[in-house]
């Protein structure tokens, strides 16, 4: 007979582990006890040793669908302990390492039960179990119970209770667990406040009503899982138009979702491997080829339409001073009805070649979507650039005028977490968004990084996120936005605090980007002073590189990588701005070996946002105005550009004057796109004209490249650096326009001419360095095609790369790199 204590470890709470490990117990005969604790799950076992032996293999042949276990240890215990049978005991609090699982997408099982009349369940809206439903979204403290939940304002009655108590019961301790009778409810109401009933739409209840509503071409606005969508039918042009006005967003795409996988499969193509995305717990948004219509038909966004602190973290345990004063195969499923019966209205994604879906995650947007034969826009409840709404009260004052009726509910959403976006490129998932669903699950550390600090890594200003480091794990937060905005900012630091509080995790060091006027590199400084602890700044690019070596597994003390790093911009070690870089790079350092040819950005910030500012500094870099309008001054691009103050941007450029040089390849990409009609005179977001662009590449040129002659770049040395100069580029460029060569031809010739100048760069740089390993990563590397060819160039040469599939590519992951980076370099 023998006696021990199992440590298991990962994610293991709010996932039905406990239940499993009784019922494993019970089978191989075992008494004892297991209990969640800040840790994991402590498990007591007493029995004979092979009793044992097979326990330990069950528990990870059977282990339940959302966990993941991380590391079992087996402790003998040389004291008696008088076991009678196997309980589950109560939670224990103490120190915690335990991870926090994402919320999950409803399992097959509640889908049956919701739509079975003779199931209490019917037609309930917030049915779960312990494979599915909320998690982060609820959760206030760990050990997940659900004392530390929204769901503690809610008794549960004795049918649920029953079901709570009973092992043999799929619902035995799902904190959530709740009925109509004692659970969270839904309601219907105006937007102006008049007052709604049922007999008004005939239908079974509040939920089901949503569902005439939108077939009448209504916004609604309908609180979910982790926050509050605005959604609409998305097959109605007028009512997409409508939102789109309401909600002042006037190019970015919508998001759909649809009842199920055929309704998709008459807009789209899906692979097996993205029908699994959309069938995971997980849930996200895939991005996916749409079938059909060319571009054109689809209608392109060419911008020319009008567009109309203090820090206040609070942890008990990290100290915050004076907050006032010193104080984020192509098998594709062929529908046999493949006809599509109603076409999706050209404004849901305007010069887009890829659609967004979802399908339905909660048993609420089910239920709304049982009786809907066609798609509907499920696009975040928010003001533009403002986070998701995500209370009553707080939806019903921002969002009355964009939305005609609220289908809300009275379970507190306690953290926002947006809808993640993933595409599949090749056959590697590459997540673009990384929130609902994914986060915050660990990342697993490569070998090295096992006994490090805690560290707490700030992120960047756009598409944020930070991430805390302990022991091996990263814990990057869901996306939280772009900080420029003040709610943005605020959610980001309320965000931060519950991580903080949730974790238990008292940073050591602090990491933050270089660039010291994004703020999260300012409160990083000002909680790093507060609390007396050490401050990383850290390259952006560098951030980036580390980033994708960490999440493919290189060890701490791995052999340097080359790293191309292209995005919008990022703070140089020269005080310039960066965007094109090739770093020869470790943890702990890097080496500038080569950029793009630095170009003005005529106007600072403006030049994102308009994009013409970027192709007139591109072309007077390349050539003469006089020879350019000499030339070329038929062209539409020129003449657009003569109407511009010329005298005044030059004046700028030569002095200097709110025109910092970059070596930004994602302003190139807008130099490009504006000179080809795309975007010229302005755009709402950045990265629109380079995703426009994409979207227009000819795939049969693509796969003909010698039909198609390269344009030209030069190869130049600069700074001590070398450099990629495009300048050569826009003369075959403009040539082309000249020819009345098509957008979809040029765009498709300057990715794989882009593409082969990258390539060609690399090949120099391994001539005068040891290089067996390319790191491709930045926004910019979102664009698939570009990703593609640059891969397949390089392995054509025989080079190893590595790209991202568990973090964005964009500044999404950076806070990963940062925190590696801080690890590293203190551990020199």
């Amino acid at each position: 007979m023998a006696t021990e204590e199992i440590r298991v470890r990962g994610t293991v709470q709010g996932v039905g582990f406990r239940p499993t490990v009784y019922r494993i117990a019970k089978a191989c005969g075992l008494r004892g006890d297991v209990c969640n604790d800040g840790q994991g799950v402590l498990i007591r076992l007493s029995g004979s040793e092979a009793a044992l032996a097979e326990f330990i293999v069950k528990l990870q042949q059977e282990c339940p669908p959302l966990a993941r276990i991380e590391e079992i240890i087996r402790t003998p215990i040389t004291e008696e302990l008088n076991f009678d049978d196997f309980a589950i005991a109560h939670s224990v609090t103490n120190k915690i390492k335990t991870a926090i699982s994402p919320d999950a997408g409803i399992c097959p099982q509640c889908q049956q039960e919701i739509f079975d009349p003779f199931s209490r369940y019917f037609r309930y809206p917030f049915t779960n179990c312990t494979h599915c439903g909320p998690r982060l979204s609820i959760i206030r403290a760990i050990p997940y119970d659900r004392c530390n939940t929204s769901m503690s304002a809610f008794a549960m009655c004795p049918q649920c209770e029953q079901e709570y108590h009973d092992i043999e019961n799929r619902r035995f301790h799902a904190q959530p667990v709740a009925c109509h009778i004692c659970g969270p409810t839904a309601w219907l109401e105006r937007a102006d406040g008049k007052s709604v009933t049922a007999s008004m739409f005939s239908m079974l209840d509040d939920v089901d009503a949503v569902c005439t509503l939108l077939q009448k071409g209504e916004i609604v606005a309908i609180k979910g899982l982790s926050g509050i969508h605005l959604a609409c039918d998305a097959t109605q042009e007028a009512t997409v138009q409508k939102l789109r006005q309401r909600k002042n967003r006037y190019h970015k795409p919508f998001a759909l979702m649809a009842r199920d996988i055929d309704i998709i499969a008459q807009y789209c193509t899906i692979s097996p491997q993205e029908q699994q995305l959309l069938r995971s717990p997980a849930a996200p948004i895939v991005l996916l080829r749409r079938k059909g219509l060319g571009i054109g038909e689809w209608g392109m966004g060419n911008g020319e339409e009008k567009l109309n602190q203090q820090p206040s973290i609070q942890n008990p345990k990290f100290k915050i001073q004076n907050s006032e004063e010193e104080l984020t195969q192509q098998s594709s499923i062929q529908n046999p009805k493949s006809k599509i019966q109603n076409s999706i209205a050209p404004s849901v994604a305007p010069g887009q070649n890829r659609l967004g879906f979802m399908l339905p995650y909660t048993p609420l947007h089910h239920l709304i979507l049982k009786r809907m034969n066609r798609p509907i826009v499920l696009t975040s409840g928010n003001l533009s650039d403002e986070p998701q709404c995500i209370d009553n009260g707080e939806a019903k004052e921002k969002l009355s005028k964009i939305a005609d009726y609220f289908l809300l509910h009275n379970r507190e959403i306690v953290n926002r977490v947006d809808d993640s976006v993933v595409r599949v490129v090749g056959e590697k998932l590459q997540i673009i968004r990384r929130a609902r669903g994914y986060a915050p699950a660990p990342i697993n550390l490569p070998p090295g990084f096992e006994n490090i600090p805690q560290i707490l890594a700030m992120g960047s200003e756009l598409k944020n996120t930070f991430c805390l480091l302990r022991e091996g794990q990263a814990i990057l937060s869901q996306h939280l936005g772009d900080l420029e905005n003040a709610a943005a900012f605020d959610a980001y630091q309320d965000t931060l605090n519950l991580y903080l509080n949730l974790f238990e995790h008292q940073p050591e060091v602090i990491a933050i980007d270089k660039h010291p006027e994004y703020l999260s590199t300012k409160l990083g400084k000002e909680l790093a002073a507060a609390n007396h602890l050490p401050i990383y700044p850290i390259q952006h690019h560098h951030a980036h590189i580390a980033a994708c070596m960490a999440e493919n597994g290189l060890p701490l003390d791995a052999s340097p990588v080359l790293g191309i790093a292209l995005d919008g911009l990022g703070y140089g070690e020269d005080g310039t701005l960066w965007g094109g870089e090739f770093l020869l790079a470790d943890y702990r350092k890097f080496q500038r070996l080569a950029a793009f040819k630095p170009i003005a950005m005529i106007g600072g910030a403006q030049a994102i946002y308009q994009p013409w500012r970027n192709t007139y500094a591109h072309l007077i870099a390349a050539d003469s105005w006089e020879n350019l309008t000499k030339n070329y001054g038929d062209l539409e691009i020129l003449k657009f550009l003569e109407e511009k103050p010329l005298k005044v941007l030059n004046q700028l450029i030569e002095k200097g004057i709110n025109s910092p040089q970059a070596s930004s390849a994602g302003r190139l990409f807008d130099a490009v796109a504006a000179a080809i009609g795309i975007c010229r005179e302005e755009c709402s977001y950045e990265g629109q004209a380079a995703i426009a662009m994409e979207a227009l590449i000819d795939e049969h040129s693509l796969n003909h490249p010698k039909e198609n002659p390269n344009y030209p770049f030069n190869f130049s040395f600069f700074d001590n650096i070398y450099c990629i100069d495009p300048s050569p580029m826009w003369s075959s460029l403009l040539t082309d326009l000249q020819n009345q060569i098509s957008q979809g031809m040029i765009a498709t010739k300057f990715h794989q001419s882009l593409a082969k100048a990258i390539a060609q760069m690399v090949k120099y740089l391994t001539q005068e360095h040891v290089i067996n390993q390319v790191v491709l990563t930045g926004g910019v590397f979102q664009n698939c095609i570009l990703l593609e060819q640059v891969t397949r160039d390089l392995q054509t040469s025989g080079i190893k790369v590595l790209t991202h599939s568990l973090v964005p590519a964009n500044d999404g992951g950076i806070s990963l790199g940062q925190a590696v980076i801080a690890s590293a370099q203190l551990s020199a």
